[in-house]
Order: structure tokens, then C-alpha cells, then sequence
């Protein structure tokens, strides 16, 4: 495709478009790539970039002509590609976890999905079948020793971080028990109680909720090893995909959601399709105490939060007593009903995600709410060094239209203080993923840096590596993958060791 021009401020694409460059990028990966070298296809990259960006997202989602009901079903692919002096070695595999090796080997569907996905064969065989399958296919992480693939409702699969091979199901060096949930979103400290960490969560649900809040280290020969555990039990049904730290605070939002398990159990929906917003409840926000700041062993606190629904968090930081946390909003949780195709979806029937601002007032616990953008967008994220503190500028994937739902075509970036902003178009044919943005080490200016994305080109159908400079969004290089990948999830960004 041609190089998208930077659309600065008010330069929004308002092109319509077209729903098969969409939903042809979902489709299965076909092979499994072994440091195959990147074509370059124009641009050049940047021999500052030394690490390497790993990937996951679904890789499988159709066995024999049926398909998954949504792609959050699909099993994980994770993909690996190391930078190394202006050149990029790709690599791609499948997480073998148990049921996709199963399902490999039957050529069918032998578990149900959580988002709504059936066994093949009779309907009935549905009924009082609630096993869940691990499909490791949300974010991935290497801490320590171990890539770890991560899917929140169950432990991350271990992965070989060169090869990309599994080794089977990690118990994160003896912490978690069998089967114990892991979540997909852990947060990276960059040090504000002197050493950086990794701060991770589990969830165990029902009519009440256990949040278990877990610090690990991740330097030296200490790397993923357990620094502090905490377990807090909370009122209700929580349904917590993404939380925020501080130096002294874990923040997680308890949307306002109810489960109604009687339709999973009949085999008529999956587990996620279950839930609904609750319209007499009221989200709360989750306040647990870091056993590494101020108010260590100290019980939670629980404060009204605004109404909608979050999926993601951005950022949050700390000003004396008043804690502000940025997330990305929804009108209500957006879900797909039995008799949708995800590949058919209507975008104006959803609702869109708004990025605001919450300030929290700790002495008397009133929230101050603020709109930081109107624009429909997902995948923010602030530079990983200011990670808790108060950043002044974000990155994100956002649609290529100004105002109401869309596909994610743009990438922004959003200066948080005056609301100045950047962008980089692939509309009308181009669609992004989450932004990865990558700081420049020998910088001290925050918006140093690089920002990577895997696009899918409708045009050319085809999947590609774009590299943008961060602080101006300007393009680097675009590189051709040598295959096809779906619209993904998560990703991280691991430097080389020097």
C-alpha cells in the first residue's frame, strides 16, 4: 500500500470503509516461519532498535469449515520479531496447549468457547459440558527465563523465548496452583520502590470476588521470582480485564455487570455471553494497597465509580491526596448475541471506546470525570517509563473517522496536557493493531522513541510491520510478514541485553 500521510490535529480521514478489507484479515495462519528475514518493503529501520517485539492474537479460527462465533475464541499464535541492526528476523508457532493439540488431531471444534463458540456436532453435546480452554492467546511476556503466553481465566503456558516452542503450562517458578488464573494484563513498575517489577493479578469469581495481587522481579538472577502476595475479597461479581498501578496503589474498575449462568450450563451460550450490564448496580472502583508503598497490609478501599463499562486503562498517577486514573470507556459492554457473525458486524450498533480521566479525591472519595477524547479508539499506552506517573503524552490505535464507532485504522498520538495531537492514517484499505510504543534508552525526552504496529493491508491482503517515529508519528519502514495474521491482541517489546 502507499505510505498513509500524518494527519496532524484535524486531518481525520473521514473515507468509509469497506467491511471485506475487514474481515478478510480473519483467516487462518497456514504456516509456522523460522527466523525468516523481513522484505523490506519501503523506509528503512532504525539500528537503534535492539530487541525483539513478541505478538500473540487467535491463529486458528475455523476447523474444517465451522468457525469460531468470535475471534477472542481463536487459539493463540505467538510471533517473534528480532531487530537487530536495520534487520528483522521473523518467527511464528502455535501454542501447544492441550486442546489445541487435541483439536489439531480431531480437524474439529472439541471444546466450547467462552465468547460463544460450540463443539462441533449435535447441539446437546453443549448441555453441562463447563470446561474451559486455555487458548494462551491474549498477550505474551517473557519474565525471567520464560515467554510466557498469557489468557486471564487460567495459568500462562511457557514458552522457549527463541524458538518459540512450548514446554507446557508454567506455574511462574512454583506460584500459582494448578489451574489458578493468571491475568493477561500485568503491569510493568519501572521502578518507583528502586527496582522495576512486574505486578500481575488473578481473579477468583462469584457473589463474592478474590483479587489476588502478586509483585515479581524482573532483573538479574532474581528475575520472576515473588516479592510480594496479597489476597483481598471484594463484594459482587468482578469481571476485570486490565487494571492501573501507582507507587502505592493497584486500581481496578468492578464494572457494573451480573452473570446469569443458566444459559452457559444449557450449552445455549458461552460464559461471556452471560453477561450483561447490571442496571441497578453501581461500578466501584478497587483500591489494594502495594505491600511495597505507603500503606503496605492496609485494607482496600472502595469507591463509587462512574458509570460504563472499561475494558482497558492507560495510565494512573498520584498528586498528594488525589489519585487520577485514564481509561477507555464504554456506554455498555459491547458483546456479540448467538446469531451474529463477527465477520458482519454493524460498528453503529456498538458502542465506541472514549478516553477519560477520572480524578479521585482519597480524603472525601468524590470523582472528578473529564472527556481526554471524544474519538473512538483502544490499545492506549503512555511511554513504559512513566509507567505511574503523570505522562504527558499517549499512544494509540484509533478509528480513522473523528466521532462514532469504526474499525481501528489510525494510529494517535495525544499530548494529555493541552490535547494536541498526531496522527498516522491507514485508511481507507489499512487497519492497525495496538500500538507498541518503544523509548529511544538514550533519550531523556519522553516522546523519544519508536512506535511499532502489525497492519492488515485490505488492499494487497496482506499483513505488515510498520515502524513510526514517536514523536511525530512520521513513518520509518514498512516490512512485508511472510504470513497472514488475523486482527491481534497484545504485544510487548523486549530489549537485548548489552
Amino acid at each position: 500500500m502507499a505510505n498513509p500521510k500524518i494527519n496532524p490535529v484535524l486531518g481525520i480521514n473521514q473515507e468509509v470503509f469497506n467491511q471485506t478489507d475487514w474481515s478478510s484479515a480473519y483467516c487462518n495462519v497456514e504456516k509456522e516461519c523460522t527466523r525468516t528475514k523481513l522484505k523490506l518493503i519501503n523506509g528503512s529501520v532504525p539500528k537503534k532498535l535492539n530487541g525483539t517485539f513478541y505478538k500473540n492474537g487467535p491463529g486458528r479460527l475455523e476447523r474444517n469449515g465451522a468457525w469460531v462465533h468470535h475471534p477472542f475464541d481463536g487459539d493463540g499464535m505467538i510471533t517473534s520479531m528480532q531487530f537487530s541492526n536495520g534487520e528483522v528476523i521473523f518467527s511464528n508457532r502455535f501454542v501447544r496447549t492441550k486442546a489445541w493439540e487435541e483439536e489439531e488431531k480431531a480437524g474439529k471444534f472439541l471444546y466450547r468457547g467462552v465468547f460463544g463458540t460450540k463443539k462441533s456436532g449435535l447441539k446437546i453435546s453443549n448441555a453441562c459440558d463447563l470446561r474451559l480452554k486455555n487458548i494462551a492467546n491474549t498477550n505474551v511476556i517473557k519474565l525471567g527465563d520464560e515467554l510466557l503466553a498469557l489468557w486471564e481465566a487460567a495459568s500462562p503456558y511457557s514458552l522457549d523465548p527463541e524458538t518459540l516452542i512450548t514446554k507446557g503450562l508454567s506455574t511462574v517458578n512454583g506460584v500459582l496452583k494448578d489451574k489458578e488464573a493468571f491475568s493477561a494484563h500485568p503491569r510493568f513498575d519501572p521502578g518507583h520502590h528502586k527496582e522495576p517489577r512486574m505486578v500481575n493479578f488473578g481473579v477468583t469469581t462469584g457473589p463474592k470476588s478474590t483479587i489476588r495481587l502478586m509483585e515479581f522481579s524482573v532483573e538479574g538472577n532474581n528475575s520472576g521470582q515473588l516479592i510480594s502476595d496479597r489476597k483481598d475479597i471484594f463484594p459482587g461479581f468482578s469481571f476485570l480485564h486490565d487494571f492501573a498501578i501507582t507507587p502505592n496503589w493497584a486500581i481496578f474498575l468492578q464494572n457494573a455487570i451480573e452473570f446469569n449462568p443458566i444459559p452457559y450450563i444449557l450449552g445455549l451460550k458461552g460464559a461471556a455471553q452471560c453477561l450483561r450490564s447490571n442496571p441497578n448496580g453501581k461500578a466501584k472502583f478497587l483500591l489494594i494497597p502495594r505491600d511495597s508503598g505507603l500503606f503496605p497490609k492496609q485494607s482496600p478501599r472502595i469507591i463509587d465509580a462512574p458509570n460504563g463499562f472499561v475494558f482497558h486503562h492507560l495510565n494512573a498517577f498520584e498528586e498528594e491526596n488525589e489519585l487520577t486514573i485514564d481509561s477507555i470507556f464504554y456506554q455498555d459492554f459491547p458483546s456479540i448475541s448467538p446469531n451474529d457473525d463477527f465477520r458482519k458486524i454493524d460498528f453503529n450498533q456498538l458502542p465506541e471506546g472514549i478516553l477519560k480521566r477520572c480524578k479521585i479525591n482519597l480524603l472525601n472519595n468524590k470523582i472528578e470525570q473529564e472527556i481526554l477524547s471524544n474519538q473512538c479508539c483502544e490499545f492506549a499506552m503512555v511511554n513504559p517509563s512513566f509507567q505511574g506517573f503523570s505522562a504527558k503524552y499517549s499512544w494509540m490505535a484509533t478509528a480513522s473517522k473523528a466521532i462514532g464507532n469504526a474499525p481501528l485504522q489510525a494510529i494517535k498520538k495525544l499530548n494529555l496536557v493541552n490535547r494536541k495531537a498526531f496522527y498516522w492514517n491507514a485508511a481507507p484499505r489499512g487497519f492497525v493493531s495496538e500500538p507498541i510504543m518503544i523509548p529511544d534508552e538514550y533519550s531523556q525526552n519522553e516522546d523519544d522513541g519508536w512506535v511499532l504496529i502489525l497492519l492488515w493491508d485490505g488492499a494487497t491482503q496482506s499483513s505488515q510491520l510498520v515502524i513510526l517515529d514517536a514523536k511525530n508519528l512520521k513513518h520509518q519502514a514498512t516490512l512485508e510478514l511472510p504470513i497472514k495474521i488475523p486482527h491481534g491482541l497484545h504485544g510487548t517489546w523486549v530489549r537485548n541485553k548489552i
